[in-house]
């Protein structure tokens, strides 16, 4: 009797090896991007206190409320939760460790991070994410400068199809104003509420401008606009950031319906968007959160930061056609007779100490089938290997690409002559 087959939990995608190829690239662009501007990378725990997400995120959200991996630790009574996002970590991570007491700082991540959403394309319950967290940066220059370093990985990867949309959020007192002027306007409107707003209206009004419900649209269109609530200076910064991205050439729209429903949240909003992946547009999102750290307990500092979602962006560089090359190996070893195995194996260890990619061919098969499975690998050399040039002590060496020097030739050669060719032209 057959067994039943075992399968990957919803929402939790396996990383198959062709796609390792996008996974390599971007990996490549956005530590190349971070380490260009002078990031360092930090690495935090995938489990996290509950208390901290509940504190960090708000209790009154979305995440909190419905989409958290949450548990109780059975040997110890903890509470814990595996991550929804990073930036409450990195906080708590700069605080525990007095990252800040001399220097602000310029933090890079990358890794999973887990929310029991309905999985659909670009949206998984285990999904993967890159980001920035600038810490002790009053801005708005270093808002800028995320935004400089994004459109760089844009620009790295080969990506077109994404925009930026901006906002600014101005500080706590001003968004206290402009949510009571929200409330009464939607107060208003009651009977054209949807059960989302409506279960929102006190507690995260502002998470209503962005519903997609589109009975809504026209009142959430015509409702009061924050831009009006702000003072001088969160206009100014404003204007100030705007000036830089203008004169950098990075174009943006300002979106009065992008916002955020945190406290902690102040002065810079923003996303890179994309008409190319449906309803999940978003492939980039950040901002400013000056009072964050204040509230998980540290010294008041502002700070700074964006994520992205790596699954969007590998499905978005596929819908471009970017197609990163895939092969398994740079030179691949084909051999036959017993007496050649082991004269082939010291070769192919010889070209691994230099770094060069290297499968030496496991079982017995003709030839043919050898370089098959060579052209296959999508190495860009074979090493043939028989009894020939096992007597001699040389090897053959064939580049299979078109665009490879010497190619539709078989060059034949010492180990050593061999190994400095192959490092050259690998390189």
């Amino acid at each position: 009797m057959a067994k039943d087959k075992i399968q990957a939990i919803k929402g939790m995608a396996d990383m198959l090896p062709e796609d390792t190829p996008y996974w390599d690239k971007f990996t490549q662009a956005v530590v190349e991007a971070a380490q260009e501007y002078g990031y360092m990378q930090i690495r935090t725990p995938i489990l996290e206190q509950t208390r901290l997400f509940k504190r960090g995120i708000g209790e009154v959200t979305d995440i909190v409320e419905k989409e958290m991996y949450s548990f109780v630790d059975s040997l110890n009574g903890d509470e814990l939760t595996m991550r929804p996002e990073n930036t409450a970590s990195v906080v708590r991570a700069c605080i525990e460790h007095n990252l800040l007491y001399d220097a602000p700082r310029r933090l890079w991540y990358m890794g999973p991070m887990f929310r029991h959403e309905r999985p659909q394309r670009g949206r998984l319950r285990q999904f993967h994410q890159f980001g920035l967290e600038a810490l002790g940066f009053k801005g708005p220059d270093v808002d800028a400068e995320q935004l400089l370093l994004v459109k760089r990985v844009w620009d790295k990867l080969g990506i077109k199809n994404v925009w930026l949309e901006l906002n600014c959020l101005g500080q706590f007192a001003e968004r206290q104003v402009y949510r009571e002027t929200l409330i009464k306007y939607f107060e208003a409107h009651k009977e054209i509420l949807d059960e989302e707003a409506q279960r929102r209206l006190y507690t995260n009004p502002l998470r209503i401008l962005d519903t997609k419900n589109p009975a809504m649209q026209e009142l959430v269109e015509n409702a009061p606009k924050l831009m009006d609530s702000l003072g001088e200076e969160s206009k100014a910064f404003l204007k100030r950031l705007t000036d830089i991205l203008e004169a950098e050439g990075i174009d943006y729209r300002i979106n009065p319906r992008l916002v955020r429903g945190l406290d902690y949240y102040n002065l810079t909003v923003f996303e890179w968007v994309t008409d190319k992946l449906g309803a999940q547009s978003t492939v980039c999102g950040g901002g400013r959160y000056d009072p964050l750290i204040g509230m998980l307990g540290g010294k008041e500092t502002p700070a700074c930061g964006f994520a992205m979602g790596i699954e969007r962006i590998i499905e978005l560089m596929k819908e471009e056609g970017i197609a990163p090359s895939y092969k398994e190996c740079s030179v691949y070893v084909a051999w036959s007779g017993e007496d050649s195995f082991l004269f082939a194996l010291r070769t192919a260890e010889a070209l691994r100490n230099k770094q060069i990619s290297t499968i030496l061919h496991s079982g017995s098969a003709k030839f043919a089938n050898q370089m098959k499975r060579a052209n296959a690998s999508g190495a860009d050399f074979a090493v043939i290997i028989g009894e020939s040039e096992t007597q001699e002590k040389m090897v053959s060496i064939k580049p299979l690409r078109e665009n490879l020097k010497d190619y539709g030739q078989q060059l034949k050669m010492t180990v050593e002559q061999a190994v400095e060719y192959l490092a050259e032209q690998t390189r």
